[in-house]
């Protein structure tokens, strides 16, 4: 499609254009203009740091050479028309901006070929937005667009620049995010003529898993689950991290709406509801997560460098979002989904025998990333077929007889397996038919307890406890009128809140589980929600702690000796309990070793 200038009625109604902050946001327009070129592979090139240099060479599909002195002017551009294709925007771009804020602060040369030409054409861009003349140029098909000297006639704003490493570091992980969200197309990037990334274009789910892996960690990859969730006529897909591998900062959160990395509150705040009482305190949870739907129902002409969108049936979204990685969460019960096992590294190294023989050490660290010693021990006197055959009679299901070899029977509709051992009176350990399973009883306790509490609580509506002296409290105008209109909403949390007055509420009753808390405090903080959100979790997240509470009390207390039967019956109790990988502090309650483990960490088949 050509490049032709937008009429005025439409720039009037876009946002105001891409700012350029750092070499970062150069490399972020000009890759994002190489995909909508519909681009096969993207290559960037930087030195010091894109100080220097930034170069983009794409085999996409080219500019007309009567579009080239265009495409430098402000407001033009191929990819809408429009106020309907502004609101159903479908590509990474749509300003015509790009390209004339970066040559106005910068010295720029555009080069380009459309499939089918003879030859290329270049220009050379300074800033004016006039009197470029084409030339004839030697280039493949496709585009390339270089960048030198950034901010050389600026140099106040070249001085706010950091390190050449750490303004490197932004333009890798601008590379990253966008490599995240195509698959499709391979992406290379060097500084200073050192490769740096080379992802080939992922043809399958593995190849894309690979990027993924590439990109995370392979640690991500085997602690994460995979999601796929479809509801009125919303979709997402992508991956989520187990609670226990959490993170001390959002520094692996990826989340992006049709191809485009997002950012939204309420994104933000559906994630975090969802991960609410499996996580612990202060640490973050990791994802990489993609929403698609109807592009008319989202705004990305929201932020002026397009890194937020605006959701019209924002409610819809959030209830779809929490629903599907709440429901993923809840799944994550022995039985439901694969928990990932600890890699295990051997403890001893092979001695060189010959030139061609390697060390255990030199194994890829993929194969053993977490070191783990085991004590030495004397051979068990009791064989662990003779043990489950001396305590099956004591199990409400019958064990038959085995050899050492064999696993229990019924061991694949009872993934945690068959108690062996109480270690040390805290740790369940469970032979399973993939290896074996060691379990910390109090915290597998604490989370059954604790669903049950929830689930009984949930069964019946929320008891208010009615105040002795109500609480007047002095709002807003406008949080008077909301707290008006979400009569219904405030009563189903079991708060019982009237007007008495422009900007007075009196709260008469609370839930009864949380009386005893700053009802004037609660009841801010709900409206705040229900303003921002639609919805509150404030008193559902304060009854969750209190019964948390219950919960861990009434728990197996650490160093109380349990008996088969009371382990075997954890084991089953666990299998059946949703959130029960994790107890509600965000600790795993259980993980599992697999003959694969142990065969590495005694050397077996070598």
């Amino acid at each position: 499609m050509r490049i032709r200038s937008l009429p005025p009625q439409l720039v009037n109604q876009i946002a105001a254009g891409e700012v350029i902050e750092r070499p970062a946001s150069v490399v972020k327009e000009l890759v994002e203009n190489s995909l909508d070129a519909g681009a096969g592979h993207v290559e960037v090139q930087v030195e010091a740091g894109g100080s220097r240099l930034i170069l983009v060479r794409d085999d996409g599909g080219g500019i007309h050479r009567d579009d080239l002195t265009l495409a430098l002017s402000r407001h033009a551009t191929s990819k809408i028309a429009t106020l309907d294709d502004l609101e159903r925007v479908a590509t990474m771009g749509f300003r015509g901006e790009a390209l004339p804020s970066i040559s106005s602060v910068a010295r720029l040369t555009l080069a380009s070929r459309q499939p089918g030409e003879n030859n290329a054409w270049r220009v050379v861009a300074d800033g004016t937005e006039s009197g470029y003349e084409p030339q004839p140029d030697a280039h493949p098909v496709g585009t390339t667009v270089e960048v030198r000297d950034l901010f050389y006639n600026t140099p106040a704003r070249r001085k706010f620049l950091r390190t050449e490493k750490t303004e490197f570091g932004h333009i890798e992980g601008v590379i990253k995010r966008i490599a995240l969200s195509r698959f499709d197309v391979g992406f290379s990037l060097s500084h200073n003529q050192a490769p740096v990334i080379r992802y080939k274009p992922a043809a399958d789910d593995a190849q894309g898993e690979r990027r993924i892996g590439a990109v995370c960690g392979e640690d991500f990859l085997r602690q994460a689950v995979r999601v796929d969730f479809a509801s009125a006529g919303l979709r997402l897909w992508g991956w989520v991290g187990l609670p226990t591998f959490s993170r001390g900062q959002a520094d692996m959160q990826y989340f992006y709406v049709n191809g485009r990395l997002a950012r939204d509150k309420l994104v933000g705040h559906a994630v975090r509801q969802a991960y609410q009482d499996v996580l612990h305190h202060e640490r973050q949870p990791a994802y990489v997560l993609y929403l698609e739907l109807d592009p008319a129902l989202v705004d990305v002409n929201a932020h002026p460098a397009k890194l937020e969108v605006r959701f019209r049936e924002g409610r819809l979204v959030h209830d779809f979002l929490f629903s599907a990685l709440r429901r993923s969460l809840a799944d994550l019960r022995p039985g439901a989904a694969p928990m990932p096992a600890m890699a295990l590294e051997p403890a001893v190294v092979v001695p060189e025998r010959d030139a061609s023989a390697r060390s255990v050490a030199s194994e890829p660290a993929a194969a053993s990333s977490f070191a783990w010693r085991a004590p030495s021990q004397a051979q068990l006197p009791l064989r662990v077929a003779e043990q489950v055959q001396a305590y099956g009679d004591l199990h409400p299901e019958p064990v038959p007889p085995l050899s050492s070899d064999d696993a229990p029977a019924g061991a694949d509709s009872h993934p945690l397996g068959y108690a062996v051992a109480h270690l040390h009176n805290i740790y369940i350990l469970a032979e399973s038919v993939n290896g074996m399973v060691v379990v910390d009883a109090h915290a597998a306790h604490e989370r059954i307890t604790y669903e049950k509490l929830k689930r009984q609580q949930a069964a019946g509506a929320v008891v208010r406890q009615p105040l002795l002296l109500p609480v007047r409290v002095a709002v807003s105008e406008a949080e008077a009128e909301l707290a008006e209109r979400s009569g219904e909403i405030l009563a189903a949390l079991g708060l019982e809140v009237d007007r008495v007055g422009p900007d007075t509420l009196l709260v008469r009753a609370v839930p009864a589980l949380a009386a005893d808390g700053d009802a004037e405090s609660l009841l801010r903080a709900v409206l705040r929600d229900v303003e921002e959100y639609g919805r509150s979790a404030r008193v559902e997240v304060a009854i969750n702690e209190l019964l948390a509470k219950v919960a861990c009390h009434g728990s197996v207390r650490a160093k109380r000796r349990l008996t088969v039967e009371e382990m075997n019956g954890l084991l089953r109790e666990m299998e059946r309990t949703e959130f029960s990988g994790q107890c509600n502090h965000g600790r795993p309650t259980w993980s599992e070793f697999t003959l694969k483990d142990l065969d590495r960490l005694f050397l077996r088949g070598r």
